[in-house]
């Protein structure tokens, strides 16, 4: 923490940012900037996880009676597989996390990945508003920013000359 209160868009419209000391501003810069890698991460990775959602509940249309002993690669770790026969095709165990698993039938196993799914994109369009206020908010401190270094650089050369 660098010691500066977080500020929304309305204490931020407040503040006159040409007023503010620019060591200061260096640190809501850099704090602005922190912000929005941290929501950034956080969007890229709940994506991550959805997807991986997504994934499982299309590979349950490949569960089919039809399948039923038939040969397969089954994961062990994600790089490696071993020779396995796919047997009671309807009925599957889920990872719920934890080191729990849980038995589902098909059906079920997709409507568990659906509410998987709805529950992340809730999630990434809760953070979306966040991530956009932040790109602003660090858009303006950022040119402030650029406009003082631009001026504390022509006072420089103009003292030197």
């Amino acid at each position: 923490k660098t010691g500066i209160p977080d500020f929304d868009m309305a204490q931020m419209q407040e503040v006159n940012l040409a007023q503010v000391p620019l060591p200061q501003l260096s640190q809501l810069k850099a704090q602005f900037d922190q912000d929005v890698q941290f929501l950034s991460t956080s969007v890229l990775q709940l994506k991550a996880v959805q997807q991986k959602f997504v994934s499982s509940k299309e590979m349950l249309a490949k569960l089919v009676p039809e399948n039923d002993g038939k040969e397969a690669l089954i994961p062990l770790t994600p790089s490696l597989y071993v020779p396995g026969r796919l047997t009671r095709t309807d009925n599957v165990l889920l990872d719920i996390g934890t080191g729990y698993f849980t038995e589902k039938t098909i059906e079920e196993a997709k409507s568990y990945f659906q509410r998987k799914v709805e529950y992340l994109s809730k999630q990434i369009e809760d953070i979306q508003p966040a991530l956009v206020e932040k790109q602003k908010m660090r858009e303006v401190v950022l040119s402030v920013w650029q406009s003082r270094m631009q001026q504390l650089a022509a006072q420089t050369r103009s003292t030197s000359s």
